[in-house]
């Protein structure tokens, strides 16, 4: 099980350091391009939330791999499946079907890590 938790651990890490680094550094018409979403909110709160990607996934595996403050990476993933739960209700009220799906997939791998790091199988 601590294999499993690993990947996804690692999963979410790459998955929202890419994710977050984009967001920081691509000018706003290059992100429009692929990430409708951001047309609706303003420069500022898309940096914000790149800011809160970044920190999330180096928060899910930098504290258990140095073994220092390790309960921080279930906080982290916590606050990654919120930060997911937030865009499903964004692209529900958008009727973004697509997307939905793909955030609800991600809350699950977040609360699973979450879950099962705080509980038995914590580092």
């Amino acid at each position: 099980m601590n294999i499993f938790l690993w990947v996804l651990q690692g999963f979410l890490a790459a998955m929202f350091l890419t994710a977050g680094t984009l967001k920081l550094t691509q000018p706003r018409a290059k992100l429009e391009s692929f990430m409708p979403w951001v047309k609706d909110f303003s420069t500022p709160v898309v940096r914000f939330v790149g800011v809160a990607e970044v920190l999330g996934a180096i928060g899910v595996v930098v504290p258990a791999l140095v073994d220092k403050a390790v309960w921080l990476s279930p906080l982290a993933a916590a606050g990654l499946g919120l930060l997911m739960l937030l865009a499903a209700i964004f692209h529900i009220r958008k009727s973004e079907w697509s997307e939905v799906t793909f955030n609800v997939v991600i809350v699950v791998v977040a609360a699973v890590v979450a879950i099962f790091r705080f509980g038995p199988n914590a580092f």
